[in-house]
């Protein structure tokens, strides 16, 4: 092969790679350089042997492969020394997986034994998601109902009452976290499990899910990225969910949290 394709984050890493494929020094070569990548694109070169260096190349070549030969000799002669050793290897690790065989078994059959002796069922650490709901609501001083709207994936209990501001906070953060709390505390089934108090979900879901069609939009226009602010990962699904049928954009999730956040790509970016 006289002639090889290099790729890479920059052109220099492209023709280090190509280099390397050919097997050739850099002064034997000409170089071509296809693309010189950029953003979410990898550069491109066609490296190929330099007329005046193919007769070099070609005896380098060969006498590689001769090295090649004469390593392959002396392995053949060590083959018979390898199998020796591999029977051996192969017979002490027998004897260890038996003795670890045998002492899981003697592990097990403890087990089962503790598990006979205790003769009280485990209590429940889950408890039950409204009980949880009306309790803390109750420990904050707040009356109000809670009823439950279930679909074919998920259950949301709908809290509803009078000066419920200060339980959904600045910019929701009192209602995540009590949100973030009755996941912890309610076993998880089949359905998720989410809460809503005061409508305050609904409109915020709806919010973003506008200003997520609203960006998408100005993506497909421009043909360039955009970066959401930092949002909580419930704020962040939303967008993700909101555009997912969208065929022109793309989204993705950068960054560490609570700084963690959404760029909306033209799509592309992703292919």
């Amino acid at each position: 092969m006289l002639q090889a394709e290099g790729y890479g984050k920059t052109i220099e890493k492209a023709i280090e790679n190509a280099l390397l494929e050919l097997k050739a020094s850099r002064e034997d070569v000409d170089i071509k350089i296809i693309n010189e990548g950029g953003l979410f694109k990898k550069a491109k070169v066609i490296v190929t042997i330099s007329e005046d260096a193919i007769d070099k190349y070609q005896k380098r070549k060969e006498n590689r492969k001769a090295e090649e030969n004469v390593k392959e000799i002396i392995s053949e002669n060590s083959v018979e020394e390898k199998a020796d050793k591999e029977i051996k290897k192969q017979e002490k690790e027998t004897v260890k997986k038996e003795k670890k065989e045998v002492k899981a078994e003697e592990k097990e059959t403890k087990k089962e034994e503790k598990q006979k002796e205790k003769k009280e069922p485990r209590e429940n650490k889950y408890l039950d998601p409204k009980k949880f709901l009306t309790g803390l609501f109750e420990a904050m001083g707040k009356t109000v109902t809670i009823s439950e709207v279930e679909d074919e994936s998920s259950i949301t209990y709908v809290v509803e009452g009078e000066e419920l501001g200060e339980t959904i906070g600045y910019r929701g953060e009192a209602f995540y976290a009590i949100s973030n709390l009755l996941t912890t505390v309610t076993k998880r089934g089949d359905k998720r499990i989410f809460i809503d108090i005061d409508g305050y979900r609904a409109r915020r879901e709806e919010t973003l899910s506008a200003t997520a069609r609203r960006i998408a939009n100005k993506v497909a226009k421009s043909g360039r990225f955009y970066k959401l602010e930092p949002m909580n990962p419930a704020e962040r699904r939303i967008i993700h969910t909101a555009l997912q049928g969208d065929d022109r954009v793309t989204t993705l999730s950068k960054g560490t949290e609570p700084h963690r956040y959404v760029i909306v790509f033209p799509k592309e970016y992703k292919e």
